[in-house]
């Protein structure tokens, strides 16, 4: 593991991948058309040169263009992972060499992992010491929750926060709803140009290249069961039956499993789906929502995967009790054999099966949802002292700047409304 003291601290697995890690940022860095024009503004601007962000995110090649992005503003970052199996190593690698305190790489113990986000919590510590204003963007709330419960000395210093994720928003709501909440954090997730393009085409796309990655699994004429039809299983879903999958929705969502059925796909109890599925994804955000007592169900040679933020979904401890025999088959993909003598496979350890198996979601979605994660720490910094401690979205109008960031880097113009078309929508005395 490599540790240095020098131009800000780091502990990444091996430094000696910086220079891959470039080339991969860059790469990404050329898809994220959108985030580089937000850097530019930021460049010219600097709104955050008197602060301080601590950030739990996955550390892949989009998320250093984030970070870069902070910094041409001003900001003084230090980043974590929030997944012990998303790290990319040679990103988190470049990082460190360009002097971010970063700390994480892939395969981190639960322990480990906790560690680095305490060294993340002292760089807030230390900001609020030299009378820097603090931020945090968080992906899963993990970060977040940590202050509230062990650290709550930073609270006074923190003007915002963001959350990347659907997990994270949930876990949001409740410590709002129990008035724990403690400082403004803005649902970076429930922009329309973040839920609508990462959630469904990211996801789909991303979970679908995870699973064959680990499985080289043909998806033509398979059942592929999808457990949560919100946007990430709707675009899994979507994906699925391009590549010539039959598909299964579970839901407990009465309009979301109309909504699959008026989608043209099967829905059924998942105790029900577990005697036909071939391959099965969970995406709902909860706990147990495929336990042992269904995996006995399960047809031989089963496929598990996950793309629920985190490892809860599938109930992997209840998996490993009941398997007579683990061994890991390809890279990511574990076979149990079962005291009925049935096989089931495991992709990723039952974690975020885009990036424990795969890349996470491409380049370009997120450079939309990175604009937002960008501007909401902007919005906080432009409205610090007037907000309460709840949940935010973002204005439409911020939205509405991303959306057009992207077609402009697309290439694509639209119609814009007239006065007179204006008027019409905002008024309520024209009828027929």
């Amino acid at each position: 593991m490599a540790f240095s003291e020098k131009s800000g601290s780091f502990k990444v697995k091996d430094i000696s991948l910086a220079l891959q890690g470039e080339k991969n940022i860059a790469w990404a860095d050329s898809q994220m058309l959108a985030l580089a024009k937000v850097r530019d503004g930021f460049r010219k601007e600097k709104p955050f040169k008197d602060l301080a962000v601590g950030m739990a995110l996955h550390i892949t090649k989009e998320t250093a263009n984030l970070v870069e992005t902070l910094r041409a503003g001003g900001a003084e970052v230090a980043i974590t992972g929030c997944n012990p199996l998303s790290t990319q190593n040679d990103v988190a690698a470049a990082l460190a060499k360009r002097g971010v305190a970063i700390y994480g790489w892939r395969g981190e113990t639960t322990k480990e992992y906790y560690d680095n986000l305490n060294l993340v919590i002292a760089f807030l510590r230390s900001a609020l010491k030299k009378g820097k204003k603090l931020a945090t963007i968080d992906d899963g709330c993990d970060l977040v929750s940590f202050i509230h419960q062990k650290h709550q000395d930073l609270i006074p210093g923190l003007i915002v926060g963001t959350e990347e994720t659907t997990t994270g928003v949930i876990r949001l709501r409740a410590m709002e709803k129990d008035s724990a909440l403690k400082y403004p954090v803005i649902a970076v997730n429930d922009n329309k140009t973040k839920h609508l393009f990462d959630n469904f085409y990211g996801t789909g796309q991303s979970t679908i290249d995870g699973i064959i990655r680990a499985s080289s699994v043909l998806l033509a004429g398979r059942t592929l069961v999808i457990a949560g039809y919100g946007p990430c299983g709707q675009g899994v879903a979507k994906v699925a039956r391009g590549e010539g999958a039959s598909i299964i929705v579970a839901e407990v969502d009465p309009v979301r499993a109309l909504q699959a059925r008026m989608d043209g796909f099967q829905v059924m109890p998942m105790r029900k789906a577990a005697n036909v599925g071939d391959i099965f994804v969970t995406l709902t955000g909860d706990i147990n929502v495929i336990t042992p007592d269904i995996i006995k169900l399960m047809k031989d040679g089963a496929i598990l995967a996950n793309s629920g933020h985190f490892d809860v979904e599938i109930d992997i401890k209840g998996l490993h009790k009941m398997a007579k025999k683990v061994e890991l088959t390809r890279p990511g993909f574990e076979k149990f054999t079962l005291s009925n003598g049935k096989t089931v496979f495991l992709c990723g350890e039952g974690r975020l099966v885009n990036l424990a198996c795969a890349e996470g979601h491409p380049s370009t979605v997120m450079s939309l949802s990175f604009c937002g994660q960008a501007l909401a720490v902007e919005y906080g910094v432009k409205n610090a002292g007037r907000l309460e401690n709840k949940i935010y979205v973002l204005p439409e109008s911020v939205d509405q700047k991303i959306g057009f960031l992207q077609l402009e880097a697309l290439g694509i113009k639209i119609d814009r409304l007239t006065p007179e078309q204006k008027k019409y929508l905002s008024s309520w005395d024209v009828g027929t």
